[in-house]
């Protein structure tokens, strides 16, 4: 079995290909799964597998694996020990695996789930959709431009079913925000302000020396196209500690906006924006870490101006709760004849005096979800596009990128959408496109797509 990341992609695509026979998914089956009992034969099956065992990845697999016709078929992580906890719990069925490339390999996998650390999806999903795997994708979806834009076109291109995992665009209250925003009824919106807050104190996230890395990871293959580091424990942790980490998380805001501005995203159906432009830094917290505790952005499209606050040291969030530290966050809504304000589970609408004429909600007109990973199901079997697609994920992945790149270089980056490019900036254009570390390599091939 390959365990490290300086095997090359030609030579392993020649070594899984003549062993394919020998590493096939078990095939243990309960004789229920034969067709009885109201069991879904194992030939209409949908085989799932998992790559990243942590504890979103889990929890996404479970989702898959509660239902009939989808077996859990392959686990994989360069860490062991969550690789043998995943394994203990799907063991009649799944096989196991320390290299995703191992995994694409398998004929019989119909779908993955990519539930990685972030800095590793780009390069994961693109293989996914090459070896004709339909992808689950975790958020966020990409750390960079070019790899949000290489995702989207290589689904295209090779024709694969792919949903982001933004699970609250599933939830009911989310549909009713975009009734009553699509009602007509609060007026023009012309300003949408988006939040997420909490305090981890100036400690954040605590220390922890770098050091050798227990052996059961695989510390290269880990850290892949990022560059050499020494270990740190905070960094594989889990995805909190990791959000502090800028290289493989982003920082707070890939990891929280892709489900908070998903909502405007949605209800004004917005493309990209034209300008974007962030400032913020690390002003308080003293950790491991190198991500911002304060981040603020704003995003101007035709017409409409979003904002974005993230602070991790101040969780106070006007009417979405104040007082003793917890993480809170919200979207308001600003229209001509009243203010809708919501989070994950709740809205309420705030007239604007008499102006609001009528304050009774539209009807329903959404259809509820099904479940989101039920969804990714779904599309998989009728060849549809789920909900949040990359085609769709893009125009909320793209100015969270983007976002960053303003962050890093301290000034505006403005965006020709239907050309899908940064104009006016030769230094952002080139800095969008990540370097990914020997022997990995960017998929340059779907930037054209």
């Amino acid at each position: 079995m390959l365990t490290s990341s300086l095997v090359s992609r030609r030579d392993f695509v020649k070594s899984a290909a003549a062993g394919a026979a020998g590493v096939a998914a078990a095939q243990v089956v309960p004789a229920a799964a034969l067709g009885k009992d109201g069991a879904v034969p194992p030939s209409e099956r949908i085989a799932v597998g998992l790559i990243g065992c942590g504890g979103m990845g889990r929890s996404n697999l479970h989702n898959c694996a509660q239902y009939k016709d989808v077996v859990a078929a392959a686990a994989c992580d360069v860490w062991k020990t969550r690789l043998d906890d995943t394994m203990a719990v799907y063991k009649e069925t799944a096989k196991p695996y320390r290299d995703y490339r191992e995994l694409l390999a398998q004929k019989d996998i119909d779908g993955v789930i990519v539930a990685t650390p972030p800095h590793w999806h780009c390069r994961i999903a693109v293989d996914a959709a090459e070896a004709g795997k339909d992808i689950y994708l975790q958020k966020p979806m990409t750390l960079h431009l070019a790899e949000s834009l290489a995702v989207k076109n290589a689904v295209r291109k090779h024709g694969r079913v792919c949903q982001v995992g933004t699970q609250i665009h599933a939830g009911e209250n989310y549909r009713r925000v975009v009734e009553w925003i699509r009602s007509g009824k609060l007026g023009k919106i012309s300003v949408a302000r988006t939040f997420m807050v909490m305090n981890q104190g100036p400690e954040g996230i605590g220390m922890a020396e770098n050091g050798d890395p227990p052996r059961e990871i695989d510390w290269d293959f880990w850290l892949g196209p990022c560059s050499m580091r020494p270990f740190n424990p905070l960094i594989v942790q889990n995805s909190y500690q990791n959000g502090s980490f800028m290289a493989y998380s982003g920082g707070w805001t890939p990891g929280m906006a892709p489900h908070i501005i998903d909502l405007p995203v949605w209800a004004l159906e917005l493309g990209y924006p034209t300008v974007t432009y962030s400032s913020g830094g690390r002003y308080t917290i003293e950790d491991a870490g190198d991500a911002p505790d304060a981040q603020e952005i704003v995003w101007q499209y035709p017409n409409f101006t979003m904002n974005w606050s993230m602070s991790l040291t101040n969780s106070f969030c006007f009417d979405f709760g104040r007082g003793a530290p917890a993480r809170r966050l919200g979207i308001y809504f600003h229209g001509l004849r009243g203010t809708l304000f919501c989070d994950y589970g709740k809205h309420q609408v705030v007239p604007e005096g008499k102006l609001l004429a009528d304050a009774n909600p539209p009807e329903k007109n959404i259809p509820p979800s099904p479940g989101h990973e039920r969804e990714w199901l779904d599309c998989i079997k009728n060849r549809r596009q789920p909900s949040c697609n990359p085609e769709y994920h893009a125009k909320i992945d793209v100015p969270i990128v983007l976002a960053n790149l303003s962050l890093a270089l301290g000034r505006s980056i403005r965006f020709d959408g239907a050309a899908e490019m940064i104009i006016g900036d030769p230094e952002a254009a080139r800095l969008s496109k990540p370097e990914y570390r020997a022997p990995w390599t960017f998929p340059d091939e779907y930037l054209n797509a």
